[in-house]
């Protein structure tokens, strides 16, 4: 049994079984769940999660948001997250395997959300570390693809290992629905602390020098370009300052405009 909502008399959130566990690397994982019936949400929003201090079975007693990796027409719901060493969430919710519950508030939330732009032009996203999630429930949303000319996904990681999700980007092209639009997407991977064949360069300083305009072939222009950003405080600060030295405007709930942000570790 859920917690009931006062107002409505309708439960606010349910306990779902967990279906599939896999890691990326020691301290990267992603995680399924069941999707409770009725439960509904925009592609980039993000669900309270809940788990229990005293273990599987017990009542939950922490909370953290998490973002939706699932497109809003999966049948299934999916996460990415990091594990914080010693943390009061992470270090459990890295525990749970096949069959144990998990609890989920069934009120979406968020604002990276398409709703924030005018839909036409160029969308992108630009993410670090498991700030990708957003994005991938995204480009799990047929309108993403309808709205926009181009869509570039940029996703900036501290090493090669950390490029989550990178077979499932490169298949998009063969994808039975999305498949027919993957000519319009560009990824630009990004390693900030070890060699590699990616530009080792901040976003904030991808941007700034002009350097990401000429690695994805894409010009950004605040009468063109939609941009979303996802990832740790810094970055998305740093992109923003950036941005609106470039004349882009962010979006309020009664404003359209081109930057959307969502912090995210």
């Amino acid at each position: 049994m859920g917690l009931t909502g006062a107002a409505t008399g309708q439960p606010k959130t349910t306990s779902v079984r967990i279906t599939d566990v896999w890691s990326w690397t020691p301290t990267l994982f992603s995680f399924r769940s069941e999707r409770p019936a009725g439960f509904r949400f925009a592609a980039g929003q993000f669900a309270r999660l809940g788990v229990s201090s005293q273990g599987p079975g017990a009542p939950p007693d922490v909370w953290r948001a998490y973002s939706m990796v699932s497109g809003p027409f999966d049948e299934h719901l999916e996460f990415y997250s990091v594990v914080v060493p010693g943390g009061a969430f992470t270090s459990r919710l890295s525990a749970l395997r096949v069959g144990d519950p998990l609890h989920i508030e069934l009120q979406a939330h968020g604002f990276l959300t398409l709703d924030r732009f005018p839909l036409s032009g160029d969308l992108w996203m630009l993410g670090s570390g498991t700030g990708l999630a957003p994005f991938l429930s995204l480009l799990g949303d047929p309108q993403t693809w309808e709205s926009f000319d181009r869509i570039v996904l940029v996703h900036s990681v501290r090493f090669t290992q950390d490029l989550a999700y990178a077979k499932w980007l490169a298949e998009l092209a063969e994808h039975p629905i999305f498949g027919p639009w993957a000519s319009k997407l560009r990824i630009q991977p990004v390693v900030t602390r070890e060699h590699s064949n990616h530009p080792s360069m901040r976003v904030p300083e991808l941007i700034t020098s002009g350097a990401l305009e000429d690695l994805v072939g894409c010009a950004l222009t605040p009468e063109r370009s939609k941009i979303m950003l996802c990832g740790n405080p810094e970055m998305v600060r740093d992109c923003r300052n950036a941005l609106k030295s470039m004349g882009f405007t962010s979006a309020r709930r009664d404003r359209l405009g081109q930057i959307a942000t969502e912090n995210y570790w």
